[in-house]
């Protein structure tokens, strides 16, 4: 979702440079048939209408830091988000209401966020990719979800060849996933937030946060301390890009926390016994969920563990799957991914499932 690696360009791009690997922060992706950006709502929905006009598929992508695309690339037309601003649709004394483009960089937006004293957003911070992505997963962390601000998303539905605005209430929000995530029908063109006219964060809700800003869970700090702290855990876990640190060569996080019903998590926990309790965290419904990470480097698979090619377990945070190399294929991440789902399933019998997006690949 991050342009850290995808400057911005506008027409068609000839095919002979439409390699995708410019567009994704992992720098992995074979060609595209034909590459069109789109600077504004209007210019997006026009280049999706002339792509379905030639019965071409078609591929949305923004800063491309939740995709992983295969090696053949993409056979059809790929449209680039690059549109841009936000403004205020909505206020009172208590809230305000600011309606984002698509293209708008998210870190961006959470920083004019802070700025301006919206509190909602801040724990958000340093997430790399665009504000039309996160509504597509649902996008969270450190306590906060996008679901709790997101009043409505402005989409283009190729169904109904119409623009449409979708509450949050219908957009079918849950853990990392929307009605929106593995479906093309809809296009994201803006989203709207609702976010409290406040100079402290919401609520620490989560407790390696809570420790770093020396409070206890549940405590208000200020917005700008909520930031700069959040900023500080994500850069200690090569989760904020840098084009100089090779651990960001990656999505993020590359698998959900699995979700297991309280039979499943008993049998893990006994299965885990001779090592230790597996972290979860009790859900509505008699759920719990539990810690990826854990199962991944108590199944072997420890920070920097090496794949082929270059590809490699981030030194930093074994959730993240890094082209540490920078010449790596999508094939060869795909087998570590594999190798590690795989021995993840061996040894406790938990089933882990990517996060990203997967184009013309699958693990």
């Amino acid at each position: 979702m991050s342009d850290v690696y995808a400057q911005p360009t506008t027409g068609t791009e000839p095919a002979t440079t439409t390699e995708l690997a410019r567009y994704t922060t992992l720098r992995l992706g074979g060609p595209a048939g034909r590459v069109v950006a789109g600077t504004d709502a209007d210019e997006i929905v026009r280049a999706v209408r002339d792509a379905a006009g030639r019965d071409e598929q078609i591929l949305i992508l923004a800063g491309g830091s939740n995709v992983v695309i295969g090696d053949a690339g993409f056979p059809g037309t790929v449209v680039l988000v690059r549109s841009r601003g936000l403004r205020v649709v909505a206020e009172d004394a208590d809230t305000v209401t600011v309606r984002v483009e698509a293209g708008e960089p998210w870190d961006d937006l959470v920083a004019t966020t802070v700025a301006n004293g919206w509190s909602g957003l801040e724990c958000l911070s340093g997430i790399p990719g665009s504000t039309g992505a996160t509504p597509i997963q649902n996008v969270g962390a450190y306590g906060q979800e996008v679901a709790e601000t997101i009043t409505g998303v402005h989409v283009h539905d190729r169904v109904g060849n119409a623009n449409r605005w979708i509450a949050a209430a219908d957009c079918g929000f849950a853990y990392r996933s929307s009605v929106f995530k593995h479906a093309d029908r809809r296009i994201v063109l803006s989203v709207d937030f609702r976010l409290a006219r406040s100079p402290l964060s919401g609520p620490v809700r989560y407790a390696e946060l809570a420790r770093a800003l020396g409070v206890r869970v549940g405590d208000r700090v200020p917005l700008a301390d909520a930031r700069a702290t959040v900023l500080r855990l994500r850069a200690g876990k090569g989760m904020v890009l840098d084009a100089a640190d090779p651990d960001t060569r990656s999505v993020g996080s590359f698998f959900t926390n699995p979700v297991l019903d309280t039979a499943a998590y008993e049998l893990l926990r006994a299965r885990a016994a001779d090592i230790g309790e597996p972290p979860g965290w009790p859900g509505a419904g008699d759920v719990v969920k539990v810690s990826a990470a854990w199962l991944i480097d108590k199944a072997g698979f420890g920070k920097g563990h090496p794949g082929p090619q270059g590809v490699a377990i981030s030194s930093k945070h074994t959730l993240a799957l890094t082209n540490r190399s920078g010449t790596a294929s999508t094939a060869a991440l795909v087998e570590l991914a594999r190798e590690i789902r795989d021995g993840v399933h061996r040894r406790f019998g938990v089933t882990l499932h990517p996060e990203p997006v997967l184009v013309n690949c699958a693990i």
